[in-house]
C-alpha cells in the first residue's frame, strides 16, 4: 500500500498537490502512457503534480522491470490491489478491451478518476454501463476520459479550431483511411488482438475507433448511419509461443528440422473494414481501416471538404496541415502547407522554437495535460465516456451492416 504521509510531504516540497497515477497494463500502450505521465509535469505548468505511483501487470518480473524502466514507484500483479492503494488517485487503463469495463467500474466505485484507452469497451452494453457510472461519478467530482490520442496532435487540434471558426463553411465530404500492414504475413501468430473475446473486433475496433472519433471531432458532429463491408483475409494463424503484446509475438521457430506443423487457431475478428457514412448535417463520409495494406505502417489520413475550403492531415507528416481557401481568386488558390509548430498553435507554447517538430509520443503528454487540467478545474474532460460510447455505437452499426450485406444501418443517438 502507499505512504500517504510521505506523498503529502513530497507534494508540499513541490508546492503543488500530488495526483497519484496507477497504470494497469505495461506493453505498447502502457509504455506510451508512461512517457506521457513522466513528461507532462516537466513540460507544462500544471496545478497538480502527477506522481507515477504504481503500475500493474500479471507477470510480476516483467511488470517490475517495466516499473524500473519507466519510473513507476511500485509494481502490482492484481489490478484490484492497485485500485485499493491510497496513493492512487487516477487509474489509467491500458489493458485489452475485454477488461476495460470491469476495471473502470471498479475504479469509479472506489472513488478514482479514470483514463481508459480506446475503444472504450468491447460492446455497446459495456460502454453504456461505463458511461452511466462515469456520469454518476462526475457528480462526486471524479473525472473520466477516453484515450483518443490523435485529438492531441497539434495539427488536428488546429484543424478542429479552423472548422469551428467556419473556414470550411458547410461540410460536404469527409474521407479517412487508417492503413497498416503488420498482419500481411500469414505466419504472424494469433495474439489477443485477433481474438474477438479479448479485442472485441479487429481493424475495426483498433483502427476504426480512432478514425471515427477523429472524423467526428474534426467535423464537430456525429456519424448517423453507415453502410459497411468487413473481411478476414487469413482465417487461421499459428498459436503464439511465449509472451505476446498484441502487435508483436513469436510463432514456432523454424530450426530446419522436419517438425510437425504448428498448432493453428481461428482468427475471430476482421482484418479490414470499409464503410461509407452520413453525418448529422448530411455530409458524406468514407472510412477504411485495414492491417493488410502492404507497405503502410501507420498511415492515417483524413480530408474534409466544405463549401468554403478543405483541410487535410497525414499522420506521417503530423506537424503539417494542408489547407485550401476556396474563397480566394482562382488564379491564386490552391492547397498550402501550414507548418504547425508556432507557439500560438495548440500545445506548442510549452515546447520548442518554431520549426522544431513534435512526434507521436507527445500526444500522450498532451492527453495527460488535458486530463490533469480538467481534474484540477473540476470540469468534465473530453473525449468523455459518452463520446466513447457514441464511437462504440458507430462500430456496432458497421458490424451490423456488414453482417446484412452492407444494408444502410442507422447509428442510435
Amino acid at each position: 500500500m502507499g505512504q500517504p504521509h510521505q506523498r503529502e510531504e513530497a507534494g508540499a516540497e513541490a508546492g503543488k498537490p500530488p495526483l497519484g497515477v496507477g497504470l494497469i497494463g505495461y506493453a505498447f500502450m502502457g509504455a506510451a502512457h508512461s512517457q506521457g505521465w513522466r513528461t507532462v509535469g516537466h513540460v507544462f505548468d500544471l496545478p497538480l503534480r502527477p506522481v507515477l505511483a504504481a503500475v500493474c501487470g500479471r507477470d510480476g518480473q516483467a511488470v517490475r522491470a517495466m516499473a524500473d524502466r519507466h519510473g513507476w514507484a511500485a509494481a502490482e500483479t492484481d489490478w484490484r490491489a492497485l485500485i485499493a492503494r491510497d496513493d492512487v488517485d487516477l487509474v489509467d487503463i491500458c489493458t485489452p478491451g475485454d477488461s476495460h469495463a470491469e476495471i473502470a467500474l471498479a475504479a469509479l466505485a472506489a472513488g478514482k478518476h479514470v483514463l481508459c484507452e480506446k475503444p472504450l469497451a468491447n460492446s455497446v452494453a459495456e460502454a453504456e454501463a461505463m458511461t452511466r457510472a462515469a456520469e454518476d461519478a462526475a457528480r462526486r467530482g471524479q473525472m473520466s476520459m477516453v484515450g483518443f490520442n490523435y485529438r492531441r496532435v497539434p495539427a488536428t487540434s488546429l484543424a478542429r479550431s479552423m472548422v469551428a471558426e467556419g473556414r470550411l463553411g458547410a461540410l460536404r465530404h469527409v474521407r479517412v483511411t487508417y492503413c497498416q500492414d503488420w498482419l500481411v504475413d500469414r505466419e504472424f501468430p494469433l495474439t489477443w488482438r485477433l481474438r474477438r473475446e479479448l479485442a472485441g473486433s479487429g481493424a475495426l475496433g483498433d483502427l476504426g475507433a480512432h478514425i471515427v472519433d477523429l472524423a467526428q471531432f474534426l467535423a464537430g458532429e456525429p456519424v448517423t448511419g453507415v453502410s459497411a463491408l468487413t473481411e478476414t483475409f487469413v482465417r487461421e494463424r499459428p498459436l503464439p509461443v511465449g509472451a505476446s503484446s498484441g502487435l508483436s509475438a513469436a510463432g514456432v521457430p523454424d530450426d530446419g528440422a522436419d517438425d510437425p506443423p504448428a498448432a493453428l487457431g481461428t482468427v475471430t475478428v476482421d482484418d479490414a473494414a470499409l464503410f461509407t457514412g452520413r453525418f448529422a448535417s448530411g455530409a458524406l463520409a468514407s472510412f477504411e481501416a485495414t492491417r493488410f495494406a502492404t507497405g503502410r505502417k501507420n498511415a492515417l489520413r483524413i480530408e474534409l471538404n466544405g463549401e468554403r475550403g478543405s483541410l487535410a492531415f497525414d499522420l506521417e507528416r503530423l506537424n503539417e496541415l494542408s489547407y485550401h481557401d476556396h474563397t480566394e481568386p482562382g488564379a491564386y488558390a490552391g492547397f498550402r502547407r501550414i507548418l504547425v509548430t508556432e507557439p500560438g498553435h495548440p500545445y506548442l507554447d510549452a515546447w520548442w522554437p518554431p520549426g522544431h517538430g513534435l512526434g507521436y509520443e507527445h500526444t500522450f503528454t498532451h492527453q495527460a495535460r488535458d486530463l490533469v487540467l480538467a481534474i484540477a478545474a473540476d470540469r468534465p474532460p473530453l473525449p468523455s465516456f459518452a463520446d466513447g460510447l457514441q464511437v462504440q455505437r458507430v462500430l456496432a452499426a458497421v458490424e451490423e451492416s456488414a453482417a446484412k450485406n452492407s444494408v444502410y444501418t442507422p447509428v442510435p443517438a
